[in-house]
């Protein structure tokens, strides 16, 4: 299953004040936790896809250097961020 258009737009509106601020470092990251979760589904049917599984990989570190600059630049919004994600640090 892709990620959809309108899967992107509403993570977009979610975490971002407009729907043009795609560029917000908080709302990549969400964009990039919802394909992550998205990947992580399609590895449960498909456990030999590796080049996919590299470009999950790839996303994942991404993500990491994203909330580690989020953390040092703005502290409120790193916790608030992780806590509607629910992703552990």
């Amino acid at each position: 299953m892709a990620f959809l258009k309108e899967e992107k737009a509403k993570v977009i509106l979610e975490h971002g004040k407009s729907d043009k601020n795609t560029g917000a470092t908080e709302v990549q990251i969400a964009l990039l936790s919802a394909r992550i979760n998205d990947l992580t589904e399609h590895f449960k049917q498909h456990k030999k896809d590796t080049n996919s599984r590299r470009g999950l990989l790839k996303m994942v570190g991404k993500r990491r250097r994203l909330l580690k600059y989020l953390q040092r630049t703005n502290l409120p919004m790193y916790r608030e961020l992780l806590e509607k994600l629910s992703l552990r640090k």
